[in-house]
């Protein structure tokens, strides 16, 4: 058995913590950025829109609710006949207010379904923070660590009273298979 680790490449290890480093560093603001963009959507759900299309079915309604008059003003007026421009009004106001209603109505059923269609993604999330705001730093850490003890392992050569010949696999077996042929007639 060798006594001493035949380490290639502390250099890579630390090219690898470097780049952990800057991974960490990269893919929490994006994390960050994804949450807070899922929390913004969920308050324009909530909020804004519903503010917005609670506001246009009112208006539309108002508007609906004043073609109808002037509709039933013409009819009821004996000095004049209603016309094709005020029945168009009438069907426009109509077809206004239902789309109005069916945008409220869709965005009451997202608002209804947001949480369950968004949650498990958002949990996925919540673990990949976790992953990169405690596992990876403790990962990166570790790595400094070992870094430190391969370099001072390095530093200390080999143990005292070893062979030279020992220390390098190489070196060793020549000597073995010389010996090796010695012992056989």
């Amino acid at each position: 058995m060798a006594e001493r680790a035949h380490v290639t490449s502390v250099d890579a290890i630390d090219a690898f913590r470097a780049a952990l480093l800057v991974y960490i560093s990269k893919a929490r603001p994006a994390l960050e950025e994804v949450s807070a963009e899922v929390l913004r959507t969920r308050l324009w759900l909530e909020n804004e829109q519903r503010a917005h299309w609670d506001a246009e079915l009112r208006r539309r309604l108002r508007e609906l609710e004043q073609a109808q008059q002037a509709l039933l003003s013409s009819r009821i007026s004996t000095f004049r006949d209603e016309t094709a421009a005020e029945m168009l009004a009438v069907h426009r106001a109509k077809r206004a207010v239902e789309e109005a209603d069916t945008k409220l109505r869709v965005l009451k059923r997202w608002n209804r379904e947001f949480e369950s269609r968004v949650q498990p993604i958002v949990k996925q999330l919540e673990k990949f923070h976790t992953v990169l705001s405690v596992d990876l730093p403790k990962a990166a850490a570790h790595l400094e660590q070992l870094l430190r003890a391969l370099e001072a392992y390095a530093e200390t050569g080999p143990a005292p009273g070893a062979p030279a010949a020992a220390a390098t696999p190489a070196a060793s077996e020549p000597a073995a298979s010389s010996a090796s042929a010695k012992e056989s007639p």
